[in-house]
């Protein structure tokens, strides 16, 4: 039956955020066949190495795809894919080159295996492999692609958020010799960079202001922009939100931070590790003595909607950012997550909601309408 008439529609009510009267069409990605040409290895901010399939370049849903991620060793074997396998990519969510799976019967015999090289690809330091993890990492912390990598994060947006200042400019400051460590970029001049090629005086006095205006961050922002192992958006905030100031994280033991919820064994070491090395103290002390500030964050008004409840958001908002929305849920006392489970109380779906609007669904979580958080936040 087609609903053909406003009145019917309106009638008809809403489940979620799916109208009653409507049929909602997801079409299965695009896909195309190419060939793995080459499989090259890059270093992330923690040293671990992601291996990247070079690919015969290929039209993909209008756009040219020539590399796809392959995440790990572990993903390789699951695929069972090769260098010189025929393979089919498609775009997960429409965005990235995701190989779903290598032509097995056009294999010719020519195909090689992938395998993680035994020096990194940057320094040429030996790849370790701690205990049963499936990562493999370079084993010099003082390689040039971790180096980078760092400061590509900390200046990114869920972190310093220096607008204006992305890897193409970090690699040639660094290539200019301007900076060593992110704590440098506080320390440029307009005159350090305006004689640099492509760097007017106007793109360079923007630069340094937009620098200079980031001085002050909240502390949970700033325990994620320093990199420490493990340590992602959710669980710095949950070491502010159980342990407070930075002089507290310094100095609180393993055991203290094992009754934080979320942080295990391997999560804690980590945390306390990372604050017993000098070079990591010394690089927290520069950014003091440049300026950078922690903001005192105002007693946290608790709303017993929020208090406890975990949310998920999906799609785009209108009114307001998913980053900020997210904060909103952490300040009044709930939790933000970005993967829907048993344990979600709501999933806030804004526009064309992806695959957790339909795991929501699946599983029984309620979803809400942005306009209903938004009146439970007030």
């Amino acid at each position: 039956m087609i609903i053909n008439e406003n009145a019917v529609f309106k009638k008809l009510g809403v489940i979620g955020k799916a109208p009653r009267g409507a049929i909602a069409y997801k079409f299965s990605p695009k896909e195309a066949t190419t060939i793995i040409e080459d499989v090259i290895w890059q270093v992330g901010r923690t040293g671990v190495l992601t291996p990247v399939a070079v690919l015969k370049p290929v039209e993909i849903g209008g756009t040219t795809v020539s590399r796809a991620t392959l995440h790990n060793l572990d993903e390789i074997k699951r695929l069972e894919v090769k260098i010189g396998d025929t393979v089919i990519v498609g775009r997960a969510g429409d965005v990235i080159p995701d190989i779903i799976k290598p032509l097995k019967h056009l294999r010719n015999g020519k195909e090689k295996e992938i395998r993680v090289p035994h020096l990194c690809p940057v320094c040429e330091s030996k790849i370790i492999k701690i205990g049963d993890e499936v990562a493999y990492r370079c084993s010099d912390k003082n390689c040039g692609a971790i180096l980078r990598e760092k400061m590509y994060h900390f200046v990114s947006k869920n972190a310093f958020d220096i607008t204006g200042v992305g890897p193409k400019i970090i690699d040639r400051f660094l290539d200019e010799g301007l900076i060593k460590d992110a704590g440098d970029l506080f320390f440029l001049k307009e005159n350090d960079i305006k004689h640099l090629e492509r760097f007017a005086e106007k793109s360079a006095s923007n630069i340094i202001n937009s620098i200079q205006s980031k001085k002050n961050i909240k502390l949970e922002r700033f325990l994620f922009s320093i990199a420490i192992p493990h340590i992602g958006e959710e669980t710095a905030f949950d070491l502010v939100k159980y342990l407070g100031g930075l002089e507290k994280i310094k100095n609180v033991s393993i055991e203290e931070l094992e009754k934080i919820r979320d942080v295990g064994p391997k999560v804690a070491e980590s945390i306390h590790k990372w604050f017993r090395e000098k070079k990591n103290l010394d690089f927290i002390e520069k950014l003091n003595k440049v300026g950078v500030k922690i903001i005192k964050e105002k007693e946290r008004k608790i709303n017993p909607k929020i208090k406890g409840k975990t949310f998920v958001f999906t799609g785009g908002l209108e009114t307001i950012t998913r980053e900020r929305a997210e904060e909103l849920v952490r300040e009044l006392g709930g939790d933000a997550s970005s993967s829907v489970s048993k344990d979600t109380d709501f999933v806030v779906a804004g526009s064309e909601p992806g695959s957790k609007y339909e795991k929501a669904k699946k599983i029984g979580v309620r979803i809400i309408s942005e306009k209903e958080f938004l009146k439970m936040i007030k």
